[in-house]
């Protein structure tokens, strides 16, 4: 008898001092908000999406209290690829070089290869010979820091990765390193190179741009967003399928099988949420409730 009370005792004093539940989600009153919930469709718990901007000045990064606790939440962090794998970063600088030894020399004529090497010496104190291999469209990436009103830049995922680090939340990637690698690999070189040319020259207008599209995320318009991509003129429309529209595709495949196990947290870029083929409409047509959450 002594026994059981004993066990009883225990019982009461651990639920006592057990931790308390997660505060209840709020869903925002319209659908201005990163953060989304999918819930239903055999669910027994709901999981989270959230769009992520690559790159940004870091004071401009913040986290909400609903998306923390929504990291919380989860069983796992999902992001377009591992970001907590060394593997991931060490694999990626070989796997940014074009194939068959193509060099952005042989790509340009002499006249835009020495507008190209100029702009790497003059604006990114960088000689074109140390990236002379590299794929145009990473090399592009480089431009963005240019394009920002600050000089300590982070990223959004970095971000995560040390919030679900802080919460003990294992990261796992859909894609791998490879497989974007191989994405990129599908655009023509000499297509690449264009759009390279084309950022430099006209760096001022897209300033004012990126500018835009920058306030745009940080105000939560996905409406808005999604009239920014239409009337993007970057060159790479004709590539929509493959950079964003398949991806998706695959995407939700993937979390179909993997939100019936546990509830996850999703971080991929923003402009994979948005539109007719972006992951809130093809999780709804999956028959998932796809909610957005308040986010400030």
């Amino acid at each position: 008898m002594k026994y059981i009370q004993t066990l009883l005792l225990i019982s009461v004093f651990y639920s006592c001092n057990a931790q308390p539940a997660l505060p209840k989600l709020l869903i925002n009153k319209d659908d201005n908000s990163l953060l989304w919930q999918v819930s239903g469709n055999g669910l027994q718990q709901p999981s989270y999406i959230f769009g992520t901007f690559h790159l940004m000045c870091k004071n401009d990064i913040h986290f909400s209290n609903q998306l923390a606790t929504a990291v919380k939440r989860a069983d796992k962090v999902y992001m377009e690829m591992d970001m907590d794998d060394p593997a991931t970063i060490l694999g990626g600088f070989t796997l940014m070089t074009m194939k068959d030894g193509k060099t952005l020399e042989q790509l340009y004529s002499d006249a835009e290869y020495k507008r190209v090497r100029q702009f790497f010496l003059d604006s990114l104190k960088t000689s074109l010979s140390f990236v002379a291999r590299m794929k145009p469209f990473f090399l592009e990436a480089l431009l963005y820091p240019k394009m920002m009103p600050c000089k300590t830049i982070s990223g959004v995922e970095e971000e995560l990765v040390r919030l679900a680090k802080t919460n003990k939340k294992e990261i796992r990637g859909l894609e791998t390193m490879e497989f974007q690698a191989a994405v990129f690999d599908s655009i023509p070189y000499e297509e690449q190179a264009k759009e390279l040319l084309k950022s430099i020259d006209s760096m001022e207008s897209n300033k004012k741009s990126f500018d835009t599209m920058m306030q745009v995320y940080k105000n939560q318009q996905l409406n808005e967003m999604e009239n920014l991509f239409s009337k993007s003129e970057s060159g790479m429309e004709n590539h929509q399928d493959l950079l964003l529209n398949n991806r998706n595709k695959n995407w939700v495949a993937q979390l179909k099988n993997i939100m019936k196990k546990n509830p996850v947290f999703v971080a991929v870029g923003a402009g994979h949420l948005v539109g007719e083929k972006g992951l809130i409409a093809l999780l709804r047509k999956k028959g998932y409730t796809v909610q957005p959450l308040q986010n400030r």
